[in-house]
């Protein structure tokens, strides 16, 4: 994932730009970067954050960088923001998103001649650089960033930073989200509702999918309006957001709340809340929400068995090796002896994936004398590798915990029997919930159901993405 930043002032905005960057550090931990427009062009600053936080390594930039607009960013994948040089002028870019047909854009560009690409480690292509270059192919850079994201399979949000001010673009289905926001000094444009609030900015809107607006101190002007047909990451409220945020007008830790209510009454239903549970937790930090929705409904307390380290972690699902990334998920969770010893807990986590760390984590738990542990994921089973947002580094969705449990109890793939794994009201979901759980060792297991999920949202349903659990664009 990633979290971009503009900022457009009457007065010197790089502070403003320096502290609303840094509060999209939670989306990314690899590299940070801003650029500004100063009186002797653009400069710009980018470092590595894998090691040490945006705003320690930015502290030394914020203080020598002038300039009244400005772009920042933080990035999970390439160095960004970049500065072009094109027929359109010289600007620089930031991007959120994902390219997955990056070969055949890099190779259609060749065929036109007249360009080349910096090769990064790996043999890849920046993919912001390439953005680049499909807008520099018009003659117009609202007419570019148009062309680029409908030469795009995948998803494409961004800023361009230019002397007549800063093109905000949401990717055409509303996959990522970008704020505006307003002061007495000026404009910004923002991934993160909560990220401009102690800058002193109101919300004033969300641009809606495909929408471009170029912004000034002045205000936003819109050069493209927005599409009907939206898709916005589930995600943004399951996982990704942090719980001030708020994504078409509903709140990331109200959703939480809810959507843990919603499981609780699943469990209800079902005659599924095991009997004689001591307490309900959240692993932390995106469970934690959910558990005390869940808590709240169903009269079990809510307590926090397993407290989080944070001052020295990063998020566990960023190094990009698996076994690096199960380390750290088990060193900074710290049990509480006296809330596990002996006890019957139910955790809820945001969701499994490939299933290695949440099932490491209750052989902790049990090894540090839990006595059941049962588990509750707030969305439903991930039977599909995301396409549009790198949730996850699998390169294969066997990668998936639910696709190698499929394929082991059909002897193959079989995705003419994929419908009913689909469907938790069938004998094939029932069976591929319950592999799962013998193979980590949980007590119980019962995923969110789509329609709860989707309900704790509460938008409507065809404007949410859902692909990583149905399979369908």
């Amino acid at each position: 994932m990633g979290g971009i930043f503009g900022v457009a002032s009457r007065t010197d905005c790089v502070m403003d730009l320096f502290f609303g960057t840094d509060y999209h550090s939670h989306l990314g931990t690899r590299r940070g970067g801003m650029a500004v427009l100063s009186d002797q062009g653009i400069e710009r600053a980018i470092h590595n954050i894998e090691n040490s936080p945006f705003r320690t390594k930015f502290e030394r930039d914020s203080l020598e960088m002038k300039g009244t607009m400005g772009i920042g960013c933080i990035s999970d994948t390439d160095p960004q923001p970049l500065i072009v040089r094109s027929h359109l002028g010289n600007y620089a870019i930031t991007t959120v998103g994902r390219i997955n047909n990056s070969r055949e854009l890099v190779e259609q560009a060749f065929q036109k001649g007249g360009t080349h690409f910096l090769e990064m480690s790996g043999g890849r292509i920046n993919s912001t650089e390439l953005v680049a270059s499909l807008i520099n192919q018009k003659d117009t850079i609202v007419e570019g960033i148009q062309y680029a994201q409908e030469a795009i399979d995948g998803s494409m949000t961004m800023l361009l930073l230019t002397e007549d001010g800063i093109y905000a673009a949401r990717d055409r289905m509303g996959r990522t989200p970008v704020v505006l926001g307003q002061k007495e000094e000026g404009w910004c444009a923002s991934f993160e509702s909560f990220a401009y609030l102690n800058l002193g900015y109101r919300t004033v809107r969300e641009l809606g999918p495909g929408e471009i607006v170029l912004l000034t101190a002045e205000g936003a002007r819109v050069l493209a309006p927005p599409r009907e047909k939206m898709k916005i990451c589930a995600f943004l409220w399951t996982y990704y957001g942090y719980p001030t945020s708020c994504y078409e007008g509903v709140n990331v830790e109200q959703m939480r709340y809810q959507c843990g209510r919603i499981l609780a009454q699943n469990d209800q239903e079902a005659g599924a809340i095991p009997e004689g549970l001591d307490c309900v937790a959240g692993v932390p930090d995106s469970g934690i929400a959910h558990a005390i929705g869940y808590a709240n409904e169903s009269g079990v307390p809510f307590a926090r068995p397993l407290i989080k380290y944070t001052p020295t972690w990063p998020r566990s699902f960023m190094p990009p090796n698996q076994a690096m990334r199960a380390l750290i998920a088990h060193m900074k969770l710290i049990p509480v002896d006296a809330l596990i010893r002996g006890k019957k807990l139910l955790f809820i986590d945001d969701s499994i994936v490939r299933g290695t760390q949440l099932g490491e984590t209750a052989q902790f738990l049990y090894e540090s004398g839990a006595k059941e542990v049962h588990i509750r994921p707030a969305c439903p089973p991930i039977m599909f590798g995301c396409k549009y947002l790198n949730f996850s580094r699998s390169t294969s969705e066997m990668d998936l915990i639910t696709r190698r449990t499929i394929r082991a109890l059909e002897g193959q793939e079989c995705p003419d029997c994929m419908d009913e794994y689909l469907s938790w009201r069938t004998d094939r979901y029932a069976r591929m919930i319950d592999s799962i759980k013998l193979q980590r060792s949980f007590t119980s297991l019962r995923y969110q159901t789509l329609e709860g999920m989707l309900a704790a949202i509460g938008i409507p349903t065809d404007q949410v993405c859902t692909y990583c659990w149905n399979g369908r664009e």
